[in-house]
């Protein structure tokens, strides 16, 4: 028996494949322009017995396949992030295009979530633009030796003003490797803001795509004063919740 979990983010697509309930395939590719051919491709591949879809775009393969089962991103997460962490308790996923906290009972049934999802504000999209306008390509931060002290600071988080504040800062002749560290801190702050609204318990799991982001840990854990766990699979936490809920649902 196959299972395909697939999250359809606004940047990657994420895939989880079961065979007989045993997690045996991680995968991802950028989402591009055409999110559902994509996700064709995987399903005409892998021939699944089961489809569950989240992420932004899970409605479009739904439409696609009427026998293809959704499931909210809050659940998937929370699914994928107890089945890979069974201690977690609080999930913080920094997606392309919204922000989520998740807050989970012992059992991993969530207690409380808050979701950022009306602008692109201190999302991976925004720090991927702000990369960009400092010359950075989001792949090289993890190499940059950078130290946790913020000497500048970015006063807005919404996309347009920020770019200009660092195109500003970058005139004044304030080195990029400064204003880096302020944009990921800006970020923060707006996450910690988050994160205090759900009460913070430990174990604290980072989850997708900006999980990977080192700056973004450093700052999390100095902020909170809390240990932040990145997993090898926090990329793919919504795709291992998608596959968990369908095999639940065969168990039926």
């Amino acid at each position: 028996m196959r299972i395909l979990g697939l999250d359809v983010g606004s940047t990657y697509i994420k895939v989880a494949l079961f065979e007989n309930e045993r997690l045996t395939l991680l995968e991802r590719d950028k989402t591009s322009y055409q999110p559902l051919e994509r996700c064709l491709q995987y399903i005409n591949k892998y021939q699944p017995d089961q489809i569950v879809a989240t992420g932004y775009g899970r409605n479009l393969i739904n439409n696609k396949l009427p026998n293809c089962i959704t499931l909210s991103e809050i659940k998937a997460f929370a699914m994928g992030a107890h089945f890979i962490h069974p201690k977690v308790r609080t999930i913080l996923d920094i997606g392309g295009q919204d922000t989520k906290v998740i807050g989970l009972d012992e059992e991993g049934k969530v207690v409380k979530f808050e979701m950022n999802d009306r602008c692109s504000a201190g999302t991976g999209r925004f720090l991927e633009i702000m990369c960009k306008a400092l010359g950075y390509e989001i792949e090289e931060l993890n190499q940059l030796d950078l130290d946790d002290e913020v000497k500048v600071k970015i006063s807005s988080l919404c996309t347009v003003f920020a770019e200009s504040e660092v195109i500003s800062l970058i005139a004044q002749g304030v080195p990029r490797e400064e204003i880096l560290k302020s944009v990921h801190f800006a970020v923060v702050q707006k996450v910690v803001s988050m994160l205090k609204r759900t009460n913070v318990i430990e174990d604290f799991v980072f989850a997708g795509g900006c999980s990977q982001n080192q700056i973004l840990k450093k700052f999390l854990e100095k902020q909170l004063k809390t240990k932040v766990i990145t997993l090898d699979e926090s990329p793919f936490l919504g795709a291992i919740g998608a596959g968990i809920f369908g095999i639940s649902q065969i168990k039926r």
